[in-house]
């Protein structure tokens, strides 16, 4: 998927619970959100198994 500015920027205000625990980087926080939903769903078969709990940090 495409990682324009804009879409980092959109993604980059906080939702509520982001807000209640606060980022120190909102616009790093969004470009790894964002990279994290491109890969599922590019690949959504490697998210179909087991998730540890640290895979959710």
């Amino acid at each position: 998927m495409d990682d324009t500015p804009d879409r980092t920027e959109t993604r980059a205000e906080l939702l509520p619970e982001e807000q209640a625990v606060d980022s120190a980087d909102p616009e790093a926080q969004a470009r790894e959100v964002l990279r994290d939903s491109d890969r599922r769903t590019e690949h959504p078969e490697a998210t179909l198994g087991r998730r540890r709990p640290e895979d959710t940090v």
